[in-house]
């Protein structure tokens, strides 16, 4: 996780110490609009991280209570205590998370095989954009087909002391963590889909 942070820290301050170069070389002031883009995508990610950082709440384990969640589904609160007594899928996602876009297409597929078990009407995919219009612009390009969920300021993720975009968590009837999952690679799906069929078929926690 410290490797990932360290990591992600670079990458969303290379933009400016390229900037920051190019300034003392001479060259215009003027930003392209396409330099400015990616400046402004940089600075939400690098928010986004030191807010996951800066949690004082341990991470979630597996066989612990799930923490509630704070979100909405077109203007309608989404609640864990509603959905008790049934499998719900939580996943944590951004829209600047590269492995966030490729994890969209397994969760399509996760949903179409196991819907009628886990949440049928869809895994619960809570974005964390501070601006809805960024994730409605990643899904634009990226078609799901379930609901999708806002927490613009970032309350769940903090109670569950995410610390990767995107972070799964697959929560039993009982309301109890069974898998957690961070990150997303394509050479993921065949052991993430293992792993969440054995905790189906183990029936949660005890």
């Amino acid at each position: 996780r410290r490797t990932w942070l360290g990591r992600r820290r670079r990458e969303v301050l290379r933009p400016y110490a390229v900037m920051a170069s190019d300034v003392a070389a001479g060259a215009s002031a003027r930003v392209s609009a396409r330099a400015y883009a990616k400046a402004r995508t940089a600075v939400r990610a690098l928010v986004t991280v030191v807010a996951l950082q800066t949690t004082l709440c341990w991470a979630v384990e597996v066989g612990e209570p799930a923490p509630e969640i704070v979100a909405t589904t077109s203007g309608t609160a989404v609640t864990l205590t509603s959905l008790r007594g049934q499998w719900v899928y939580l996943d944590f996602w951004a829209s600047w998370c590269g492995p966030c876009k490729q994890s969209f297409p397994w969760m399509n597929e996760m949903h179409a095989k196991y819907g009628s078990m886990v949440l049928q009407a869809g895994p619960i995919k809570v974005n964390v954009d501070a601006k809805a219009s960024d994730a409605e612009r990643f899904l634009s390009g990226t078609p799901t087909k379930f609901a999708v969920a806002y927490d613009p300021k970032g309350e769940t993720p903090k109670r569950y002391a995410v610390k990767a975009m995107p972070t799964s968590y697959l929560i039993d009837p009982k309301g109890r963590v069974t898998l957690v999952h961070a990150g997303f690679r394509e050479n993921d799906r065949a052991a993430l889909e293992a792993a969440f069929v054995n905790a189906l078929n183990n029936k949660g926690t005890p």
